[in-house]
């Protein structure tokens, strides 16, 4: 799983994006499980979670925070990174990015 960035969107949508990617279908679907259980359990964060089934992209709203989990092809296809990043590229992995998403990096 590659969870690369924060990126801070237009405020009509959300405060921040995470934008990472798994492997495969199964992989992302299994991303995108895991996290809203774990926002649920740790920090009582209920999640909508739209895509799971397909696999290929997975969006998860926890309100002040969009989530989106890719398949590798299908991030490079909608490139969600120039939409709102300042010329299109994401900053740095911040520390709150990889303690969230460390369980399944690698």
């Amino acid at each position: 799983m590659s969870c690369r960035s924060t990126c801070v969107g237009n405020p009509r949508w959300a405060i921040s994006w995470v934008i990472c990617s798994g492997r495969s279908s199964r992989q992302v679907s299994s991303i995108s499980e895991k996290l809203a259980d774990r926002l649920k359990q740790e920090l009582g964060i209920l999640c909508k979670v739209e895509g799971k089934e397909a696999g290929d992209w997975v969006l998860i709203d926890t309100g002040d925070v969009i989530v989106h989990v890719f398949r590798p092809e299908v991030r490079e296809f909608y490139q969600l990174e120039r939409c709102g990043c300042p010329q299109g590229r994401l900053p740095p992995p911040t520390a709150e990015c990889a303690s969230i998403f460390a369980p399944w990096a690698g």
